[in-house]
């Protein structure tokens, strides 16, 4: 069988592939600008060079170890470069919710490119060890050292020591099972959800890109600090964690089935929806992408709504079908299906309402403006992200005013909030640089305009949408969270902090069993003992701050 690659070859491409591909991760791993990509590249071929590397007289035809261990940091780059913070937990939640309808074809573009250039770095790397024998020598240590190294297999290491630890509900004895009462004449609920739209663009080098947001908060409570802890960085995490009061840990590794397609999203746990349809709420949730896609239709079906429309629902009713983007509705035309939802829900006076929305707008990386807010901004780069942000705060602005001017939002209190922090954007650089936080405010007859600072996460959106509403929970908790309505009461992060939250987040395997309580094997014997009496406290500081609960 003839060679396809012979000794006689130059090493100047291989060298150069590699040299690329080394820079390359550096320049995605890291904020160095793009032009050190070509300094670290030519840096690489002088040394290669120099060293007279691959043009040994020695040839064997040998695969190195390393090729698995180089695919697999291909992966992680891949993912780091996608998007920006490369979350295991998301990952394995969508392996196993589904990802039918996502919105990700330019990615995809991605993803077949990346799969070249890694083929090509592959087979750069074998002629490299087939063609000098130093680098055979130290090769299967370099396969140890991107394996120990890389951090999807670190990532990986910690969430199945996870499943083995020896106290792993540290959370879950923080708890709160959500409980409310009836109240006379309950408010309806308005949620909107704006992807990806952090508070942290309120922020003068990002000029008038938040502006329209700030107009809103100026009539109501705006919270500052509500940061992202782990398990909440994306979309279905984000609306778990802000209606459910607890991260998302998904369910895989927690029995024999853990990559199934999910027949139903985090059952062991009360939330939002649950409460208010025991109320007597009618409840609607829209968005503009599929409800397929990650386990959203099967969400909000599972926890109290009645009417759950993503893009196969809506799309049909447009007027133009054709008016949809990779992921689905633009946020013009999602708004304007809300509006005639809320009309039909407030023309049925049956009980108080709840709807929840999910716009598109701001998803990384580009976003999604829509045809309005061309007409109104001029023309579209297709890459800035500011000017995509600038479009969701304005549409929501317009959401709000159309159905102040219809009466639509009488005894009504409206929750504006991203669902997470955004992901790789074109301002990625200025942003990790900076005190991010989560978009909250409130909006109410009895909600006075007020700038409320505390270190929070999303998980305390929950007891304070609750509170808002006039349901004020036992001790001003519910779930994980604490109302940030009460200044007396302490956060999760005020008490420990985020490290240490994120650090009990990666040992938390009983909180993981309690939401997919059904799917997953029954608490172990000795938890439920510990759970019925007083419970123990892992250092005098947690004492004070200890709650008692029984099953």
């Amino acid at each position: 069988m003839p060679q396809l690659i012979t000794p006689k070859l130059s090493p100047w491409l291989p060298l150069l592939i590699i040299g690329f591909s080394i820079s390359y991760s550096i320049t995605v791993l890291t904020r160095l600008p793009w032009w050190t990509l070509f300094v670290v590249t030519s840096i690489w071929l002088i040394v290669s060079l120099k060293l007279h590397w691959g043009t040994s007289a020695s040839y064997r035809r040998a695969w190195p170890w390393s090729l698995l261990p180089l695919c697999l940091w291909g992966l992680y780059v891949y993912l780091a470069d996608s998007f920006g913070i490369v979350d295991l937990g998301a990952v394995f939640f969508h392996l196993q919710a589904g990802i039918t309808d996502h919105g990700g074809s330019g990615r995809m573009v991605a993803a077949v490119v990346y799969t070249a250039c890694m083929l090509s770095l592959l087979i750069a790397f074998t002629w490299l060890i087939r063609h000098d024998h130093r680098w055979r020598r130290v090769e299967p240590l370099i396969a140890i050292a991107l394996l120990v190294t890389n951090p999807l297999i670190f990532g990986i290491g910690q969430r199945s020591a996870a499943v083995v630890t020896d106290d792993g509900g540290w959370l879950d004895r923080r708890y709160v099972e959500p409980v409310i009462s009836a109240q006379e004449n309950p408010p309806n609920l308005l949620l909107l959800y704006l992807e990806s739209i952090e508070r942290t663009y309120d922020d003068p080098r990002f000029g008038d890109a938040y502006a329209d947001l700030s107009a809103i908060g100026e009539s109501g409570k705006v919270f500052e600090g509500v940061r992202q802890i782990d398990n909440t960085g994306w979309t279905m995490a984000g609306m778990i964690a802000s209606q459910c009061g607890t991260p998302l840990m998904s369910a895989g590794l927690l029995h024999d089935r853990q990559f199934e397609p999910l027949s139903t999203v985090v059952p062991g746990v009360r939330c939002l929806g649950d409460l208010l349809s025991e109320q007597g709420y009618r409840l609607s949730y829209l968005g503009g992408a599929s409800t397929e896609f990650a386990g959203k239709g099967l969400f909000y079906r599972d926890h109290g709504f009645d009417n759950v429309y993503g893009l196969r629902e809506l799309q049909p009713r447009l007027d133009d079908p054709n008016y949809v983007n990779n992921w689905g509705l633009y946020d013009d035309s999602l708004y304007d299906f809300t509006v005639k939802e809320i009309e039909r829900l407030d023309a049925e006076s049956d009980g108080p309402w709840g709807v929840v929305n999910l716009t598109i707008a701001g998803h990384a990386p580009y976003g999604y403006p829509a045809q309005r807010c061309i007409e109104r901004q001029g023309e579209w780069d297709g890459v800035d992200i500011l000017y995509s942000v600038e479009c969701s705060a304005w549409l929501a602005r317009d959401l709000l005013e159309r159905l102040t001017e219809q009466g639509l939002l009488e005894n009504t209190v409206v929750a504006i909030a991203s669902d997470h922090l955004t992901m790789r954007v074109s301002v990625w650089d200025e942003l990790v640089t900076m005190d991010r936080d989560n978009t909250f405010m409130l909006l109410g007859d009895d909600l006075s305009p007020k700038r409320i600072i505390r270190e929070a996460s999303m998980v305390d959106i929950f007891p304070t949408l609750l509170d808002a509403m006039g349901y004020m929970p036992e001790d001003s908790r519910a779930g994980l969270g604490v109302s940030l309505l009460d200044s007396e009461t302490r956060t999760l992060l005020e008490r420990h902090g985020l490290a240490d939250i994120n650090a009990r987040l990666r040992e938390e395997n009983v909180l993981q069993q309690r939401l997919w309580e059904g799917l997953a094997p029954q608490r172990r014997e000795a938890d439920e003992a510990a759970n019925e009496g007083e419970q123990v406290t892992e250092t005098p500081s947690d004492s004070a701050d200890e709650i008692i609960i029984s099953y």
